[in-house]
């Protein structure tokens, strides 16, 4: 007997998914009794060992999936999210197996190695990823669980930000300390979560009666990751960024051009990571509470390991804003 077979060998031969070949090898719901009967016969006939008891067969090894461009080496909101991760499982008896996912791997559709070498029996998916490639996800592992983003098929466990709630907060915050001219940093398509950001950013300019201007509508990012900041000619007095690590990276733009902030450029940035602090000035932001959203993550997804029917959930965490440094009081 080889050990060298795995489910997705089966799903292959069965022409299926992995976790259709999970749940029938389990004796799961979800699978007719002619596929189940397949699937164990071609499992027996390649000679498939099953997983054993030991450490993350049992279901006590969770993976957790990050596309690369998220990853600053320097560090960045999710490196802190992942380390709130791994402390939030391993109080519930858990362990946690990390991979970074290459542009290339996802653009090709090619399943991380904790899936094709089936190193976990959950996944968290933290930082947004294609849609297609998160379907690609959910054929092949359950229970998988979106952290910091979602997609259309509400099917899917997800934990995010209010970042709705928390940019209007923003640039309300903006018009309140006298600024009409305000100006949005971030790639809006990017992500679910800068989208959302923009929206509310959006709404909250729309009501207080001030323009949405394109031009002061700055990208960030490609789908290779961070991309230079080019301003307008015509600048704002404000700009609401769309996360810490963007309105750090446009205080030094604006520093490069001879624009001080908060003397001629007012910035606000999103999640109150460590970098808010250490930028000069710091930058008055949203509080994004880290342990709360890993808290939540492994709470549902424990959920879902003991009960694989519980209805999926989208949970949302709120924040609140900050004040720091980087806003100045027009109204003075």
């Amino acid at each position: 007997m080889s050990k060298s077979v795995t489910l997705l060998d089966i799903a292959k031969i069965c022409n299926t998914s992995n976790v259709t070949v999970s749940k029938a090898l389990a004796n799961k719901k979800g699978v007719s009794e002619e596929l189940r009967m397949k699937i164990k016969k071609t499992a027996e006939e390649m000679g498939y060992v099953g997983p054993k008891t030991s450490l993350g067969r049992d279901n006590k090894l969770v993976g957790v999936l990050i596309p690369d461009r998220f990853m600053n080496p320097n560090g960045s909101f999710y490196w802190a999210l992942y380390n709130d991760l791994v402390r939030e499982f391993g109080k519930n008896g858990y362990f946690c197996l990390i991979e970074t996912l290459s542009g290339a791997y996802e653009e090709s559709l090619v399943m991380p190695k904790l899936l094709s070498e089936e190193k976990v029996t959950s996944l968290v998916s933290l930082g947004q990823l294609k849609e297609e490639y998160v379907e690609k996800l959910r054929e092949n592992i359950s229970p998988l669980l979106l952290l910091d983003y979602y997609t259309t098929d509400t099917d899917i466990d997800c934990v995010i930000t209010n970042g709705y709630g928390g940019a209007y907060d923003l640039a309300t915050y903006l018009i309140r300390y006298g600024h009409k001219k305000i100006g949005f940093i971030g790639t809006v398509r990017s992500t679910t979560s800068i989208f959302d950001r923009y929206m509310g950013y959006m709404k909250a300019l729309i009501e207080h009666g001030l323009d949405v201007r394109k031009d002061w509508v700055i990208d960030d990012r490609d789908e290779n990751g961070s991309i230079e900041l080019v301003f307008p000619e015509e600048m704002p007095t404000a700009f609401v960024c769309n996360c810490d690590e963007t309105a750090l990276k446009a205080i030094r733009k604006l520093d490069e051009m001879g624009l001080r902030v908060p003397e001629d450029i007012s910035i606000v940035g999103y999640d109150n990571y460590l970098i808010s602090d250490i930028s000069k000035p710091s930058i008055t932001t949203v509080n994004v509470d880290s342990v709360q959203m890993a808290s939540e993550a492994v709470r549902c997804l424990t959920d879902k390991i003991a009960n694989s029917s519980k209805a999926p959930e989208k949970i949302t965490i709120s924040g609140r804003i900050i004040e720091k440094e980087s806003v100045r009081d027009l109204n003075a």
